[in-house]
């Protein structure tokens, strides 16, 4: 099986382009064995780039843990990037179809090839049953949350996928390493969710770091970046255009007053190789 290796700020998965090569007949299995950093090739997943019906091409992601996901926002962009400089679609404004829906992507080449993409993510979803989450408010917006031994304020959004952002004096390892694992597998949280941890350096620029439900820390999380973007607003403690700093670089973020979230971010590929499946 020929893959792809590329990240999105740090965010790094396993591509496998599903219009030449056949589709994995087991993705869950595949996903744990190829993202082993120590026996396989070293990621926070597997990505399948599968023909749509519907858009330019179907992206369908599984954590490092197997698990699916409904939506990745660095991935898209690599995605997108993949599309272009291998030449499945040669063209600079693309459809993407994920489990979130159809998504808009525009993307900066430079010297024939994609550096940068911009990704229109869409409305957030704030309904508290559809996020999902069990917190009281639509969305939750600073509500306490109980966990490891402590009361957090967090603000609950989805990207498609359950976000629950902390805003936060300092991010520490403890707050990511150990309340994170424990805010993901939470009671209030049927899905369980990803974790952001946001300092605030001002009100337009804030550094982030996020536990993701099935990976763990990783580099960076687009749709955690967008996710903490609105959160920040709707908290008050954010402008609607921000810059966001994560391990593996840095995302722009804006909650457009139509309603839609855009992020813009680089893409990179990394090396390809043949997994001996």
């Amino acid at each position: 099986m020929r893959f792809t290796k590329m990240h999105g700020a740090g965010n790094d998965y396993v591509y496998v382009n599903c219009f030449d090569e056949p589709i994995p007949p087991d993705p869950t299995r595949l996903a744990i064995a190829v993202s082993d950093r120590h026996k396989g090739i070293g990621s926070d997943g597997l990505i399948l780039i599968r023909p749509s019906s519907v858009a330019d091409a179907r992206m369908q992601m599984f954590n490092a843990d197997g698990s699916e996901a409904e939506m990745c926002g660095n991935g898209i962009r690599c995605v997108a990037k993949y599309l272009y400089d291998h030449g499945v679609v040669r063209r600079e404004e693309l459809r993407i179809e994920t489990g979130r829906g159809v998504l808009a992507l525009g993307l900066c080449v430079e010297s024939g090839r994609v550096a940068r993409v911009r990704v229109n993510m869409g409305r957030p979803i704030l309904a508290a049953a559809e996020i999902p989450t069990r917190l009281p408010g639509n969305p939750p917006v600073l509500v306490p949350l109980d966990v490891a031994g402590r009361s957090i304020p967090v603000t609950c959004v989805s990207m498609g996928n359950p976000h629950c952002v902390a805003f936060v004096d300092e991010i520490t390892d403890d707050l990511v390493h150990r309340v994170g694992p424990q805010i993901e597998q939470h009671s209030a949280f049927p899905n369980r969710v990803n974790a952001e941890f946001v300092q605030v350096i001002s009100r337009g620029e804030t550094v982030l770091r996020v536990w993701e439900r099935g990976s763990g820390e990783t580099q960076a999380c687009g749709t955690g970046a967008c996710a903490a973007a609105v959160a920040g607003v709707l908290a008050g403690v954010t402008d609607r255009k921000i810059r966001t700093h994560l391990l593996g670089g840095d995302l722009e973020l804006e909650w457009t007053a139509d309603g839609d979230v855009l992020m813009t971010g680089p893409a990179v590929e990394v090396f390809d190789g043949i997994w001996p499946e």
